[in-house]
């Protein structure tokens, strides 16, 4: 037999050795019995960025006012705080996206009503329960200022296609709070027919998430743009305001814009100063900056009807749209100038994120 054949037979051997050696141990599991290895087969995990969401990257910044407090209420000192990274809607949710949750909840035979319950409550699905309890209340066009010709706007601001792309308003924080609900259970529904694992819940930001996200990586910044101005060079508005006493039409739009009508922040989300106010999870209490923890701080009391709202609107001053600013609303109130947007809370290492 010649070298190279008694070679290529020692390497054959060698090969049969190291692949019976292989099975005992691993394919049939013979030498694992009995040993702590984890369950064996599961899938893989890579969050997906939902449609029409923006990466918000975890950091840390200076929560509290960038500018002078000129109501010197006292109530939003300067922190350092640390957020995680999540994912945001990159504008407010609009007419129509609030229109197909109307629509499917339809179809759904219960959804829960209070999701601040634990466990929740479901309540079955019905018009009556649609219409008294999901349904945005226009009328908060009439009824939020006093001798305004609303009309048109109760008529046709949710129902004409014209403003399909406006964010929705009349919409309590209790209602934002069944939509996120609902929006979870609608796509994770879709998942589980397509195998997948089921995503993090949609929820309200907390309040310290919205202003992290809001100055777009710039600490300190007075507007989501950097500041200190609310006009640029040119002098045309950054964001629909009340740019001057009676003066809503300046900035170009009388009353709410169409989302994603100015330019975004540095992290690409859009109207996070003016257009709309916009619900937060947090209830409000005027000393809990200084009781949160200075990591991902959230201030939740069930007891508290008050509920942060954050960013201003079309029909407030300047100083209401500074990303420092804190306000409330009651939680059972829908207003004409209220609006939300949702988050997802990233599973995995920040720093990792993919934009």
């Amino acid at each position: 037999m010649s070298k190279s054949c008694l070679h290529n037979k020692l390497m054959l051997i060698l090969l049969l050795s190291a692949a019976a050696s292989i099975l005992q141990s691993c394919g049939g599991g013979k030498a694992l019995e009995g040993q702590l290895t984890g369950v064996q087969g599961r899938e893989g995990w890579r969050q997906e960025i939902p449609y029409g969401m923006i990466v918000v990257p975890a950091g840390t910044f200076h929560m509290g006012q960038a500018d002078e407090n000129i109501v010197n209420s006292k109530i939003n000192m300067n922190r350092q705080i640390t957020i995680g990274g999540f994912y945001m809607d990159e504008t407010e949710i609009t007419n129509n996206e609030y229109r197909q949750f109307i629509e499917e909840a339809e179809n759904l035979d219960s959804i829960v009503m209070d999701p601040t319950v634990r466990p929740p409550v479901f309540e079955p699905m019905d018009e009556n329960t649609i219409q008294n309890k999901l349904y945005p209340d226009t009328m908060v066009w009439m009824s939020d200022f006093a001798h305004h010709y609303g009309d048109p706007l109760v008529d046709d601001y949710y129902a004409h296609p014209a403003y399909d792309d406006y964010p929705v308003v009349g919409i309590n924080w209790m209602q934002a709070q069944v939509f996120c609900f609902w929006r979870t259970e609608y796509w994770n529904e879709a998942r589980e027919g397509q195998g997948k694992f089921p995503m993090p819940k949609f929820r309200l930001p907390s309040e310290a998430e919205w202003e992290y996200a809001a100055r777009g990586g710039r600490d300190m910044a007075k507007y989501p743009w950097g500041g200190p101005y609310a006009r640029n060079a040119k002098g045309c508005a950054l964001a629909n305001f009340k740019p001057g006493r009676g003066n809503y039409f300046d900035d170009g739009f009388q009353y709410t814009n169409p989302v994603g009508a100015y330019f975004p922040n540095d992290y690409g989300l859009y109207d996070m100063a003016g257009n709309v106010s916009e619900w937060c999870n947090d209830a409000f209490y005027a000393a809990s900056v200084p009781e949160i923890w200075d990591l991902n701080p959230t201030y939740i009391n069930p007891n508290e009807p008050r509920k942060i709202i954050r960013g201003g609107s079309w029909k407030d001053v300047a100083y209401l749209i500074e990303t420092g600013t804190r306000d409330f609303e009651y939680q059972d109130s829908a207003r004409a100038f209220i609006g939300f947007r949702c988050v997802m809370t990233y599973l995995g290492r920040s720093s990792g994120m993919e934009f």
